[in-house]
This record gives structure tokens, C-alpha cells and sequence, in this order.
């Protein structure tokens, strides 16, 4: 029986890629792997186009090597350079991790976090592969959480559809709605990864067709997303981290200066955001978008004070009245 297209998720493609991988002496073809191996069978079968699976092959080919995993990939003697006889192949004794490498149930812990923080929506790539290496390899992943695993309750309704096309190398469309726009309009990129930045679910991409790097607010998409059948741009080295390191950036330059009454729920938010200060009875408190910033303080607004910027302090009032006009 067939499995509808996205049911399987990434990482469980990858871990039984690895273990397919591993098991065999001689080595898998590709035409094999998609035909057999769990997370690429089932598109198969469902009659997801070829080309969409191989770019799928490549790109988790790519992961795996990074991640530094063994895999090697030989074309058969006999076969006079054929590229499509070449087979994949996981040596089990360059896997193995190296002798006296023990994990502490902490570490255990922090990677299981890590790893249900991606199941929510992030495309960390090192959180995933890493967890799926080791649970590859037999090392035990499945230390209890209680304690240590973080509330994650919003979940974006594009953040699926988006991990599937990035995996997939799509191209996707969607309509956005920019701040300051009453208008959405639509997008075609070529994504690149999904990054929880400031508590928000970003996405990192490339526009087409004029090849300008953007960073959208997931929230501020107003349409399902559609894939495309068309390539996308595949991230350059360090792109990705260079792009998250300019959403820290903007975080790091833009401050709002906020007097919170003293012991309130907001004086203990702000407080304990990244880089806040205190100057005397100011908070000064970073943040990237300065709309979300607002509706995140919505919920404090009867216990702070807004000093500066003015547009904050605006954009606050507009949600307040826009909350009286629904409910008053």
C-alpha cells in the first residue's frame, strides 16, 4: 500500500538510508535505494516524479557527508565508468564511533531537546543528522525529557510544506504580506532552510527569479504554500549560516527601551531575553521585527511603558485599539 508524499519524515528517510547503507557489503545502486529504502519507496510507489526523488537522493547524500559519515560511492569495474551502475555503500567499521566515546545521560537529554525542537518545525540540520547518527550507530537516544524539554506549542501551518520542498529541492510560491501593506503579494524562492530566531519560525531563501537573498516572518504567510516543479538553488558554502548570523545582527542593533512595573510577568520576560540590560528603571530589550515585537508585548501592555522607538509604541496602541474594536 502506498504512502501519501510527505507522511514520512526527513530524518526517518535518513536513518533508514543510513542503515540500508550499512547493511549491505557490495553497495546499493541508486535505482535500488529509491525503489527499496524507506522514506524514498513509498514516493516511489506513489508515483512522485523522478527526477523529485533523486534530487532528494543528492541532496541527503550531501547531509550525510558533511555530517563526516563514510559514504562511499564506486562505480563497478566492469561496468567501463557507467555513472548509472554506481553503487552506495557505508563501511561499518569507518562508522563505528571511535573507542572510549561514551555519551552522559545529559548529553542524551540535550540532544533528544534538540532533536524535538527540529520535529517542531526547525531545519537544524546538525540537531537532526546528529541524532540520527547515533541512533544509527546504537547509541541510546531515549533518555526522558521531564525537565529539560522547552514549550513548543505554535506550530506554523507552512513550516511541513516548506521542510518537504527544501527536502525535495523545489521551488515553492506564496503569498506574503509585508508590514505597512494592506496587499500581500506573491513570492516565488528557492528555499534554503527554516531557523527559529527570536521564538519565530524564519525562512532563509533565495527570490527568484532575480537571485536576491530574503529572510520571511512565517507568520506573515497568508496562503498555503505551493510547489513548484522547478529546481531550486542549492545554498552556497556558509550561506545559511551567514544569513542567520544577519537576523542576530539585526536583533543585536535594534533596541526598544521599556519601563515594566517592578515583579510583573513582563519585567520577567524582558528581563531574561537575550541581551537585555538594565539602566536604572529601563529595560533595554532587543528584538528583529519590530511588528512582532508588538503583538508579543500585547499580552503585558497593561504593565509596561514604552520609551522609544516611537513606532514601537504606535504599533502597540493600533493592536490595542484593534482589540477594543473587536471586543469592546
Amino acid at each position: 500500500m502506498a504512502v501519501a508524499h510527505g507522511v514520512i519524515r526527513p530524518e526517518d528517510r535518513l536513518f533508514h538510508l543510513i542503515l540500508a547503507l550499512m547493511a549491505t557489503t557490495v553497495g546499493l545502486t541508486k535505482e535500488h535505494i529509491l525503489s527499496t529504502v524507506r522514506g524514498y519507496r513509498e514516493d516511489t510507489e506513489a508515483g512522485v516524479a523522478k527526477a523529485t526523488l533523486e534530487r532528494r537522493f543528492e541532496r541527503d547524500k550531501d547531509l550525510l557527508r558533511e555530517l563526516g559519515i563514510p559514504l562511499q560511492a564506486v562505480i563497478p569495474p566492469d561496468e567501463d565508468g557507467n555513472n548509472k551502475a554506481t553503487v552506495y555503500r557505508i563501511p561499518k567499521a569507518e562508522y563505528d564511533p571511535p573507542e572510549g566515546f561514551r555519551l552522559t545521560p545529559q548529553d542524551i537529554r540535550l540532544l533528544n531537546v534538540a532533536a524535538a525542537v527540529w520535529k517542531e518545525g526547525s531545519l537544524s540540520s546538525e540537531a537532526r543528522l546528529t541524532h540520527t547518527k547515533l541512533a544509527a550507530s546504537g547509541a541510546p537516544v531515549n533518555e526522558p525529557l521531564i525537565g529539560f524539554l522547552p514549550m513548543l506549542t505554535a506550530r506554523d501551518p507552512a513550516l511541513d510544506a516548506l521542510r518537504r520542498a527544501i527536502s525535495d529541492g523545489r521551488q515553492v510560491s506564496f503569498d506574503y504580506l509585508t508590514p505597512g501593506q494592506s496587499q500581500s503579494k506573491t513570492r516565488t524562492v528557492s528555499p534554503l532552510a527554516v531557523v527559529l530566531h527570536e521564538s519565530r519560525w524564519h525562512l532563509l531563501s533565495v527570490e527568484e527569479p532575480r537571485g536576491e537573498e530574503k529572510t520571511f516572518l512565517l507568520r506573515r504567510i497568508v496562503s498555503a504554500i505551493s510547489p513548484l516543479d522547478l529546481a531550486s538553488r542549492r545554498a552556497e558554502a556558509g550561506q545559511i549560516a551567514r544569513m542567520s548570523e544577519e537576523l542576530d545582527g539585526i536583533y543585536s542593533r535594534q533596541v526598544a527601551r521599556i519601563v515594566a512595573k517592578p515583579g510583573s510577568a513582563a519585567e520577567v520576560v524582558l528581563t531574561n531575553r537575550a541581551l537585555t540590560q538594565r539602566h536604572g528603571d529601563e529595560l533595554h530589550v532587543h528584538y528583529t521585527d519590530l511588528g512582532a515585537f508588538a503583538q508579543e508585548l500585547l499580552e503585558y501592555s497593561h504593565d509596561i511603558r514604552i520609551l522609544s522607538p516611537e513606532e514601537l509604541s504606535a504599533q502597540l496602541v493600533a493592536l490595542l485599539t484593534q482589540v477594543v474594536g473587536a471586543h469592546g
